[in-house]
């Protein structure tokens, strides 16, 4: 790459493609002549930004703003750009390790289509097979635990999904929902039981299995908890937005009015949603 990032003709070709992004990403981290915030960067200053830039392209997804999307999508490959050129200065692996490890374990996870096995199969035996290959794979990294390898990083009630998921293949769970109901009742009633007598961090720890345990029953339903809860979000900001533009026509703020007026204009809402 020249000295002067100005002068670097690939960095200035709009049909550079990832080449030039990876030397646009190289240009800011040059110790001499990148940008100082850049250069500040780490592997865990940025990981913040990559989980928040995952979800911004989720969001973009969930809102069906397909003009938004291509933007998103690209501040997620920088991200993975950025840690590849990070690890690359510290001699770990660069980025074409990054392309060669993704397309590897494509290939190697999908012999139906790649190799000699059949195509001929549902969606749930080519899910089991794929578990299977993953299960292969964390053995090879010798990680012998069952729930090894489940990311710490995860959104709480995703994780929790997983966890869930590792521990029913060894025969670890309920067996249906009536159990899992029996044991949100339980879990709720020592909830309300502690808020008396127990400290803040007592408190906290019945709450997360209260929350644990309603991972479960989504789970045992079929629902993913995270989409679930997103899905209740929208709800509950579109709701919201009525109450605040219903008061706006009448020249009235939130905060101006009370809650038997606000919980009547939430039921409007509710009812105008069913039409």
């Amino acid at each position: 790459m020249p000295a002067d990032p100005q002068a670097d003709p690939l960095i200035h070709d709009p049909e550079g493609g990832i080449s030039r992004l990876r030397a646009i990403m190289a240009a800011l981290r040059d110790p001499a002549s990148g940008c100082p915030w850049d250069i500040a960067q780490s592997f865990a200053s940025i990981a913040p930004y990559t989980i928040e830039e995952a979800h911004e392209v989720a969001d973009a997804i969930a809102r069906g703003a397909w003009a938004e999307l291509s933007g998103e999508l690209g501040d997620l490959l920088l991200q993975v750009v950025y840690h590849a050129q990070m690890a690359e200065e510290a001699g770990h692996f660069g980025f074409d390790a990054v392309v060669r490890g993704i397309s590897d374990k494509m290939v190697a996870r999908h012999p139906h289509v790649f190799g000699q096995e059949s195509r001929d199969k549902t969606a749930d035996q080519q899910t089991a097979d794929w578990e299977r290959l993953k299960a292969a794979e964390r053995a090879g990294r010798d990680e012998a635990g069952v729930l090894d390898g489940v990311a710490l990083g995860l959104p709480a009630l995703t994780r929790a999904l997983k966890l869930q998921k590792r521990a029913a293949r060894v025969g670890f769970d309920w067996p249906s929902t009536d159990e899992v109901l029996a044991k949100i009742v339980e879990e709720a009633g020592e909830l309300v039981a502690a808020q008396e007598s127990l400290g803040a961090e007592a408190l906290a720890e019945e709450y997360g299995d209260l929350l644990f345990v309603l991972v479960n029953l989504g789970r045992h339903l079929g629902l993913d908890a995270e989409a679930s809860l997103r899905q209740a979000n929208t709800k509950f900001t579109r709701r919201f937005s009525y109450i605040e533009a219903a008061l706006h026509a009448h020249g009235k703020r939130p905060e101006a009015s009370d809650l038997a007026e606000m919980d009547a204009l939430w039921n409007a809402a509710k009812a105008a949603e069913r039409g």
